[in-house]
Order: structure tokens, then C-alpha cells, then sequence
């Protein structure tokens, strides 16, 4: 791995707007960051990054499987009693989940850590899937690359073919925060892909979506049979009508069952099932007497977004902050693992999940030591 001065295309704004990339620039500063990229050999991507996406997403579909009816652990992960129910039997009947996201730290040399699992609302998919490869096609094109550079990238073609699998053709509804430009941008994108597999599509914003009888439906009156939702699942659980019979007449992508895996005191779970995984960093909730057993360690809320109430520990030291409203029920300690310090930046790797199997990988990058979403979106590409 290393990172490289990249030409940055003079035409990209032109291509930006007809792919529909609309959130290349946030609140002014650039999201999207061709002025660099990282380059990886194919050995790294399937020896390392691939084959680590394959086995953690086998350990955390056996760690689901025993915690969905697992009273204890899930009082351990805060969810709320009413969820119970919900979780166990989307389970029960294997819901389809569409993808998620592992956080890796990776220096180019160990084994790929896993800082975070984004089981539930993971974003960054639209620039990881079309829009580096775009970029790739690009530099390949104009001579900045070679002609037989390549991308760890499934993720278009992958989805379009999950998007068969999961509705059948059958309707579905595409929902959430449209306030957010990222997030329409988002559920725009995935949208389209099952269109491409052959289903009629409708976009709503989550505060048009209203009960019926015991069915969800939107502001036509049109019934939500199955509805991707790009709002976490602990939101859900707690809005009004997170108790409503209609939570199971819906089918849900993600489906409930990922609640379990979208808490941070789910890498607990996993430390205690798999103790010593290469690819795992010793984490205890922070109420356990283990946690206290580690001197240098990341503290992050059971539920959080984009980098927020994250602690950096070093014994007496703390490395980094951020500030946000997270944290009230709870915190994991996490064995410190910082990201590797590549000219001044500090790079995660996001390896994608495609129904449950490894499809590509996106990776952003910060001066700072805990990625938020400041962090910026960096191409890649693989040469050897």
C-alpha cells in the first residue's frame, strides 16, 4: 500500500453533475479527492483486505445467529425489549440483508484490524462504486495509469444482482432524511440498482411514511410491502411507531436482525467469540471489569455516527476527542489501533459487504486520528 500524487481531471465537475454526484464538496471543503490515490498489489487486496472481509463476515453471521434470542446480550447492547421480538423473527424467516461495511485499519504490512462494522446504515457506497471506478477508467484513459490497472470494485454489477434476489421484482421503497444531500444521494443510487434488476421504485422522505390499519403506506396512499431504510435501526426502535404491528408487515432492508450487529458492543461480542482473531482488537464493554485491563484503548458510545463522542486513550494521555450527543447507553473500550500515518494522513478501508460476501472497498482519510465526515474520499487503484 502507499499513497501518490494523482492528476486531478480539470473536467471532473462536468462529470460529477451528469453521474449525479452531488456531494463532491461538503459545506465547501472537497469530499471527493483526486489530487492523491492509494495503490494496492492484487496479493494485498485478496491475501489480506478480501480474505479478512470473508472471515469476519462468517464470524459475525454465527455471532447473530446465537445472539438474536439471547435475552442477556441483547439487554448488553441496549436494545429495547419491545425489539425483541421483531429481531428474533426476521431472523427466524432469514430476511435477505442487501450490505454492509468493515473498517479496517491497515498499514500495509499487518493483518487489517477491524475498527468498526457498519452493519446497518453505511454510506460512502454511490463514490466506492461508481464514481472511483469512473475515475479509474479515466486515468487508464489518459495515460496516468497503466492499462492494466485494476480496482477491488464488484459493487455495481453485485447489487443490481442482490437487488434480484431480495425483491424479486416485487415494489420497493426507498426512504430516508432527504434533508440530507449525501443521503438522497445515497438511496438515489441504490434506487437505481434495483430498477436495473427489474423493480418499481419510489422515494420518500422517513417523515412520509404513515400507518394505516396495520400497514405502513406513503403519502399516495401506496402500501410499504419492503422499504430500504437509511435510518438506524435504534431510531426506529425508538419513534412511535417502532411498537407497531406494522414493523412486521413490512420487510425491511437492512432487516431488523442487523440491529444486533450495528452496535459498538457488538466487537465485544465478537472479541468474546473469537479471542486472538487476527483480525480483531481486544473490546469490553466499558462495565466490565476486563476493560480496565487495557491501558491504551478508543472509547466509543454503543451507538454513534461518523467518528462522534470517540476517545483515544494512551494511559494518561487522550489523543484525539470529538464532541456529539451520543454516549447515553454506553460505551465499549476498544484496544487501541491507530490508523497508519501515511504523509500526514490517516487512511481507513472500508471493505464492502454484498450480501455477505466481499464486493469492494472504498477509503477515506483525515489529518486527524478519528474519521468523521470531514474525512475525505481518496480512489484507489491496483498495480502490479
Amino acid at each position: 500500500m502507499r499513497r501518490e500524487p494523482s492528476p486531478p481531471r480539470p473536467d471532473f465537475a462536468e462529470e460529477a453533475k451528469r453521474i449525479g454526484f452531488h456531494y463532491a464538496h461538503a459545506d465547501g471543503e472537497p469530499y471527493w479527492d483526486e489530487t492523491a490515490r492509494y495503490v494496492f498489489s492484487m496479493r494485498e487486496i485478496e491475501d489480506r483486505l478480501e480474505t479478512a472481509t470473508a472471515d469476519l463476515a462468517a464470524l459475525c453471521e454465527d455471532v447473530v445467529a446465537r445472539i438474536v434470542t439471547d435475552e442477556q446480550a441483547l439487554e448488553r447492547l441496549r436494545i429495547p425489549r419491545h425489539a425483541w421480538a421483531p429481531i428474533a423473527e426476521s431472523h427466524a424467516r432469514r430476511d435477505p440483508s442487501l450490505y454492509g461495511r468493515f473498517d479496517f485499519a491497515y498499514d500495509g504490512s499487518g493483518p487489517p484490524r477491524l475498527l468498526e462494522y457498519n452493519a446497518d446504515t453505511p454510506t460512502s457506497l454511490f463514490e466506492s462504486s461508481v464514481v472511483q471506478w469512473f475515475w479509474l477508467e479515466r486515468m487508464i484513459e489518459r495515460g496516468h495509469l497503466p492499462a492494466g490497472a485494476d480496482q477491488f470494485n464488484s459493487l455495481h454489477d453485485r447489487l443490481i444482482a442482490r437487488w434480484r434476489e431480495i425483491a424479486e421484482g416485487g415494489p420497493v421503497h426507498f426512504a430516508c432524511m432527504t434533508a440530507s444531500v449525501e443521503d438522497r444521494g445515497n438511496v438515489a443510487y441504490l434506487a437505481d440498482c434495483a430498477a436495473q434488476a427489474g423493480s418499481w421504485t419510489a422515494r420518500v422522505d422517513m417523515r412520509d411514511i404513515g400507518l394505516c390499519g396495520e400497514m405502513f403506506v406513503d403519502r399516495l396512499g401506496r402500501r410499504v410491502e419492503r422499504m430500504f431504510k437509511l435510518y438506524p435501526w435504534e431510531w426506529m426502535f425508538a419513534d412511535a411507531f417502532g411498537k407497531s404491528a406494522a414493523m412486521g408487515a413490512t420487510r425491511f432492508v437492512e432487516p431488523p436482525w442487523k440491529a444486533v450487529a450495528s452496535s459498538k458492543g457488538f466487537l465485544a461480542l465478537l472479541w468474546e467469540a473469537a479471542p486472538g482473531h487476527p483480525n480483531l482488537l481486544p473490546c469490553f464493554f466499558e462495565d466490565d471489569a476486563r476493560a480496565s485491563s487495557l491501558s491504551r484503548f478508543a472509547r466509543k458510545p454503543l451507538y454513534s455516527r461518523e467518528g462522534a463522542n470517540v476517545t483515544l486513550v494512551d494511559g494518561d494521555a487522550r489523543l484525539a476527542e470529538t464532541k456529539g450527543a451520543y454516549g447515553g447507553e454506553g460505551y465499549v473500550r476498544q484496544e487501541l489501533c491507530l490508523l497508519p500515518n501515511v504523509g500526514g494522513r490517516y487512511p481507513v478501508l472500508g471493505c464492502w459487504l454484498v450480501g455477505g460476501a466481499p464486493a469492494g472497498m472504498g477509503l477515506r482519510e483525515d489529518s486527524s486520528l478519528v474519521t468523521t465526515d470531514r474525512s475525505r474520499f481518496l480512489p484507489h487503484a491496483i498495480i502490479d
